[in-house]
């Protein structure tokens, strides 16, 4: 799925580890299909919103399903920013995709530890 807004590990990878981090929360954003936000109380419209979430485009009436890619290189190669991963270990691994040339696989970014409110 793409996600407009803020894919900086700082944000979206912290939002993934706080609120996604199981494989059914994982699978269930990723389902959702594409979004503006990963978290946000702010709607289409700048009204605040009874429950801070991910602002998907269906919200709005788009039809963006998740794409599927038939492996990680070609997921990796789709030209975003920051890509991520949820693995099989239940983690959330991002990759830089500035480094993505040369067909050498993207860098591994290390996401910051979610701190406790």
């Amino acid at each position: 799925m793409y996600c407009h807004y803020d894919g900086y590990p700082e944000f979206n990878g912290v939002k993934l580890q706080e609120h996604f981090n199981s494989f059914q929360k994982a699978a269930g954003l990723i389902d959702g299909g594409d979004i503006s936000c990963l978290w946000t109380n702010a709607g289409w419209n700048n009204e605040v919103l009874p429950e801070t979430a991910p602002l998907y485009y269906s919200s709005r009436g788009e039809d963006c399903p998740p794409r599927l890619d038939a492996n990680k290189y070609d997921y990796l190669a789709d030209g975003e920013e920051y890509a991520y991963i949820y693995t099989l270990n239940n983690e959330w691994v991002c990759y830089n995709r500035y480094q993505f040339e040369d067909n050498r696989m993207p860098e591994v970014v290390e996401i910051p530890v979610p701190v406790a409110v």
